[in-house]
């Protein structure tokens, strides 16, 4: 008899425990608003962005400035005088032959030159800063003519 009372207190236990679903509760979630987001924008291209490494190139010793290299100021000038927050450097460059003191001396004229140029066009000298290189940084690393050519020169870099 205690045999049939376990068993059925086991079973209406397991009915009172397990018969009886859960009652499940759903979380009401605010309602999610829908805006639409315009899509992201150009950056709006900054001045300098349109400016571009210049090279001028120069004669064998020398620091005068050719007519080409002043065509290629003129079109320089006429840019940077548009975008008067950019500052520059101006970086002058021989080629290997020469003392090496020789050549950073002629560096140096090469970017005061191209530096004078662009004050007497219009630029503020305050945006403009020189250094040379002499010949520790060719363009082109042969020992012709050729070569030399291309490392006689000064580059106008934004800064």
């Amino acid at each position: 008899m205690l045999k049939v009372h376990l068993t059925i207190a086991l079973a209406v236990l397991s009915i009172g425990l397990f018969g009886c679903a859960k009652k499940q509760t759903l979380k009401q979630e605010p309602p999610v608003m829908q805006t639409e987001v315009a899509p992201p924008q150009a950056k709006e291209e900054k001045p300098e962005a349109k400016l571009e490494t210049q090279t001028i190139y120069f004669d064998l010793d020398s620091y005068e400035l050719r007519s080409d290299a002043k065509n290629t100021l003129n079109r320089a000038s006429a840019q940077l005088r548009s975008n008067s927050k950019v500052a520059l450097s101006i970086e002058g460059h021989c080629d290997e032959r020469g003392t090496t003191e020789y050549n950073l001396a002629l560096g140096e004229k090469r970017a005061m030159a191209v530096k004078g140029y662009l004050v007497n066009s219009g630029l503020d000298k305050s945006r403009l800063q020189t250094i040379s290189f002499g010949e520790e940084k060719p363009a082109a690393a042969g020992h012709d003519e050729q070569s030399w050519a291309k490392n006689r020169r000064s580059e106008i870099k934004v800064k």
